[in-house]
């Protein structure tokens, strides 16, 4: 018996031997079944292969310049896609050293960081030792979120990460992944994926960055605002020094290195956040983003479902030239900043019904009430269920705002009511700059401040453009060859009939050459309008309109005589697009602003090309830019030459209405033709100042300050030559100095 019992005992023993390996095998298989089931889906969502394949992320549509520079996004996030080989190794090494830096030896998960992880975090309780998470389980989780569970719930979320993680390393490769994290992890500052951010903090591309810069932005990893080297510099200072210490650790910076860059200060001149309302070109986007939106409505995926500008991560090349955008956008922040506005300013200084001129204050009254049922507050506060006579009651309490000023953003406190009556003080403007030849549009600036004046001046609004329009005048009188530039005319009052039988003469702004014969150059330098009224009277009203409906203009125009003077209400859009024809010898080109369309793979899915016709003749055309020459060199432009040094060859037209309400010039030259227009937000928003309110004064220095910059630009090589000769020779005199000597000599000789 005794004997037995060891035997017993054995036996015994191995039974529960084999229990604990069936046990062990069971759990085993358990865990495996349990993973089994997460990757085939049975147990939660899993992404399906294809969604791995082509994981879906939310792409802003990228708005590129003819220049290659990304001029902003549109989206419900400012996110765009970058490959592995547009990443500086800076970057990927500051990644790899703070994250992950046996990202190379692992598949997916590091299990020797998990164990790290175990004995230090959970049991050791050291929460400083760092996380398990490999870049891949990040990649995971950002690609497929986790959904809001604790407990078993989040063990599950963990779990399906690991699986997540598993299956991208084998459908990916590394450096795939890599890009693929960066593009889709959110740096702060409305900048999501690599792309972005370079451009918002640091105005650069993934490849160029610096060490420092990118450690700074590997540090934005951890906390976005805290580590925000905008709001809190010195612990995204302290952050980007500790992705540095780590860069030294596995081996990709010397300590040298570190030593010498770890004092630097975080640069951030150049930090601009990528909202719709902020950055370069902000009223093109806006146009671009209109434009795309109604495109996305009428083309279909290949999956059959339409395009998404804000989601599907288009591609828009536009016409746009990024350096002549921002010497535009400089140019009217410079005059209208820093001369027009203020002198505006100080001349409403005191007046009792500011900023409004000779109207009532019963109309005052409704255009401030129209501009407060606009206003977001009044809208808010209509949703609470207060009247209109409560709302206007609470407009006229003083409260904390911040307003607009050319200096900056400034806090005050301010009623509502003011604050309406502020933004009303406001000049506003429109630019835009089309290549005669192309039809591209170079520069396109819809107003001072996207944020606070939303209105595009350029495509939305339309002023009277007066003498601007006077063109259009001269051209019907030389297009049969009635008339050449030195053609003389008299400059004495004309006047039409109207339909009750009552005459409307239009009268000059001066008395000089009254009554004496002038030619066709000098008239039109000096804007004078009997002249255009004769001319007028040689023609007809109607054929002025259709020679416009040729050149582009495609707003209303009542066949009247006062058209002579430049009564019709013209788009900048149209009006460039008009004067470019004359440095296009005749060829109207139809102004466009986008070239092509591409998906976010880079395939084309539509080119653009302008319309042409042949509007005017090439001779006439020639003559007209002979006769806008002599705006420049002698007349109302003259400023350009004196003042602006400008001494290329330059035609342009000035253009001022009544009251001062509007400003214009059109500034023309071989290779660009820009519109400028300056005015009030109501016509009842003017200068009483003839010498401050006219063209030449409100406008002409936008496009001289504008095009001085693009001259002196050698990375544009702007052309500087002369306007191109018909190609068939004139066979009349343009220098109406001469001109007049030849008359005199023939007089002479007859007379003796």
């Amino acid at each position: 018996m005794a004997q037995n019992k060891p035997k017993q005992k054995k036996e015994k023993n191995r039974k529960g031997y084999k229990l604990l390996w069936k046990l062990f095998a069971l759990c085993w298989v358990m865990v495996i079944l349990f993973f089994a089931m997460l990757s085939w889906g049975w147990i939660g969502f899993m992404p399906s292969f294809e969604e791995l394949e082509n994981p879906k992320s939310n792409l802003a549509t990228e708005v590129y310049s003819s220049d290659g520079e990304i001029l902003g996004f549109i989206g419900v996030e400012n996110r765009s896609n970058v490959y592995f080989s547009d990443l500086s190794p800076n970057l990927v090494n500051a990644l790899i050293a703070t994250e992950d830096v046996r990202f190379y030896e692992h598949s997916g998960i590091d299990f020797r960081s998990l164990l790290r992880v175990l004995g230090k975090t959970i049991i050791g309780g050291d929460r400083g030792s760092g996380g398990g998470s490999t870049i891949t389980q990040q990649l995971a989780k950002n690609l497929f979120p986790r959904e809001r569970k604790s407990g078993l719930g989040l063990l599950h979320s963990k779990f399906k990460e690991w699986v997540v993680a598993v299956k991208l390393e084998h459908n990916y490769s590394k450096t795939e992944i890599l890009s693929m994290y960066l593009n889709t992890v959110d740096f702060g500052s409305n900048s999501f994926g690599i792309k972005t951010a370079a451009k918002t903090f640091f105005a650069k591309t993934p490849a160029t960055l610096t060490v420092e810069e990118a450690a700074t932005l590997v540090g934005l990893l951890k906390a976005p605002t805290s580590y925000s080297p905008v709001l809190n510099p010195e612990n995204s200072k302290r952050r980007r020094n500790v992705v540095m210490s780590q860069m030294v650790k596995a081996g990709f910076l010397t300590q040298e290195e570190y030593d010498e860059k770890k004092e630097k200060p975080i640069n951030m001149t150049k930090y601009l956040p990528q909202t719709h309302n902020d950055g370069t070109a902000t009223y093109l986007r806006e146009y671009v983003r209109t434009y795309m939106k109604d495109w996305c409505k009428k083309h279909k995926k290949p999956d059959g479902e339409y395009y998404d500008v804000h989601k599907d991560g288009l591609r828009v090349y536009t016409t746009i030239d990024s350096r002549m955008q921002r010497y535009a956008e400089a140019a009217v922040a410079e005059h209208l900043g820093k001369d027009l506005q203020p002198a505006f300013f100080k001349e409403m200084k005191g007046r009792k019904n500011a900023p409004f001129v000779d109207i009532t204050t019963e109309q005052i009254d409704t255009y401030m009430r129209q501009a407060m049922k606009q206003s977001d507050r009044y809208r808010a506060l209509k949703d609470q269920g207060m009247t209109d006579k409560e709302i206007r009651k609470a407009f006229d309490e003083k409260v904390k705002m911040k307003v607009f000023t050319w200096r900056g953003v400034r806090d005050t406190v301010m009623s509502p009511w003011d604050s309406l009556r502020y933004y009303k003080s406001f000049l506003h403007t429109g630019l835009m700059s089309v290549e005669p030849g192309t039809g591209h549009v170079k520069a396109y600036v819809g107003g001072i401040n996207y944020r606070y004046f939303k209105y595009d001046n350029v495509t939305q609004g339309r002023r009277q453009v007066g003498s601007t329009f006077k063109p259009f005048v001269y051209t019907m009188a030389m297009q049969d060859g009635s008339f050449t530039p030195c053609s003389q005319v008299p400059n004495s009052e004309v006047c039409f009939e109207n339909a009750d039988g009552t005459d409307w003469c239009p009268k000059n702004s001066t008395d000089e050459c009254l009554d004496e014969m002038v030619t066709l150059k000098w008239a039109l330098a000096n804007s004078v309008n009997y002249v255009s009224a004769y001319l007028m009277k040689q023609g007809s009203p109607e054929v002025v309109i259709e020679l416009a409906r040729r050149m582009g203009i495609k707003a209303p125009i009542d066949p009247v005589p006062a058209i002579c003077l430049g009564t019709p209400d013209i788009s900048v859009y149209e009006m460039a697009g008009a004067m470019a024809t004359y440095a296009n010898k005749g060829e109207y080109v139809e102004p466009i602003i986008i070239t092509r369309i591409e998906d976010n793979k880079g395939m084309v899915l539509e080119r653009f090309v302008p319309s042409r016709n042949e509007a005017i003749d090439e001779q006439t055309a020639y003559m007209m830019i002979e006769l806008m020459k002599g705006v420049v060199s002698s007349g109302t432009g003259v400023r350009l030459r004196y003042k602006y040094g400008l001494n290329y060859p330059i035609a342009g037209k000035t253009g001022t209405t009544q009251n001062n309400s509007d400003g214009w010039f059109i500034g023309i030259t071989p290779k660009l033709a820009t519109a400028v227009w300056v005015g009030g937000e109501l016509r009842s928003i003017h200068f009483r100042s003839m010498a401050l309110g006219q063209g030449a004064n409100a406008a002409l220095p936008i496009w001289a300050l504008y095009m001085k910059k693009v001259y002196d630009d050698k990375t544009i090589n702007f052309y500087k030559g002369d306007f191109n000769k018909p190609s068939v020779p004139l066979d009349v005199e343009l220098d109406c100095d001469k001109y007049q000597e030849e008359i005199q000599l023939g007089n002479d000789y007859y007379t003796f």
